[in-house]
């Protein structure tokens, strides 16, 4: 029987935007062990549901969808996202700064 994580991605850290950040996802896990080719060096697995990956709007549509399919889940919650005060560049200019110049 197969087991399955059921997760919120984070943000990508390069990227600005919140793309793909508020579906739900839902991951077979590892269970056989990723092999490496003598010939070429690829890593492969003989394992086809590490290729699957689903998508939901909602954590309660994935786990429905893993209770009514028999896989065994776990529901990991991710951290809210932190504020970030937003700055432009002319604040580093401005006399009313509360820190002191440090360039």
């Amino acid at each position: 029987m197969p087991s399955a994580r059921i997760y919120r991605p984070a943000k990508d850290p390069t990227q600005s935007g919140l793309a793909r950040t508020k579906q739900w996802v839902l991951e077979f896990d590892q269970t056989e062990p990723r092999e490496t080719d003598p010939l070429m060096g690829w890593t492969g697995s003989s394992d086809m549901l590490q290729q699957v990956r689903l998508e939901f709007d909602t954590a309660e549509e994935a786990v429905a969808y893993a209770q009514s399919t028999g896989i065994a889940y776990r529901v990991e919650e991710t951290p809210p996202p932190i504020a970030r005060k937003g700055l432009s560049y002319s604040d580093n200019f401005k006399f009313n700064r509360t820190a002191p110049w440090t360039h």
